[in-house]
């Protein structure tokens, strides 16, 4: 009866194709090498993956498809380190913005539409429960979870298997 869908606090992609929320250069190569367990790069080849902000409206749609109850949001961790951390919460195509995520022929000329949300600036590893958290942490789960519309259940701030909070969502009621 619950279908959870793993998320994780940023995109990342392998192979070509589109991909709105990418970025590039340095700002790519931070967000990589801080990435998962040791980086973001392919488990086989060692290539490293294509990096990107958090898609809001590719999220919803995977959520949407894959029937998912809950979300474990995962390696939210990793954006401790920022200042800022812009969030996609839609595509430009043709001039008009859409939050639904669209054809593959559209999804080739989105542009992202960005809102960006502060950074919590300090590590989270250890912290056991949701109200612990840094505010502007929490801030950015609660800003995920209305945008993708799918409750975040499981919050991991961390690469152990107990590195988990569990989180009552709004959402769940």
């Amino acid at each position: 009866k619950t279908i959870v869908t793993v998320v994780k606090a940023y995109s990342s992609a392998v192979g070509a194709g589109a991909f709105v929320s990418e970025i590039f250069g340095d700002e790519a190569d931070e967000l990589r090498k801080r990435g998962g367990d040791g980086g973001e790069f392919g488990a086989t080849t060692g290539r490293p993956r294509r990096m990107g902000w958090f898609d809001c409206v590719a999220t919803k749609y995977g959520c949407r498809i894959q029937g998912a109850t809950d979300v474990a949001f995962t390696v939210v961790d990793v954006l401790g380190y920022l200042d800022k951390i812009p969030v996609c919460v839609g595509y430009e195509i043709d001039g008009e913005v859409t939050t639904d995520f669209p054809t593959t022929r559209k999804l080739e000329k989105a542009k992202p539409v960005f809102e960006v949300l502060d950074g919590w600036k300090s590590d989270i590893r250890g912290i056991k429960k949701y109200e612990d958290l840094p505010e502007n942490c929490k801030k950015y789960i609660d800003f995920v979870e209305k945008h993708i519309g799918f409750p975040i259940t499981m919050v991991s701030n961390g690469p152990k298997r107990e590195d988990i909070i569990y989180r009552e969502s709004p959402l769940s009621k």
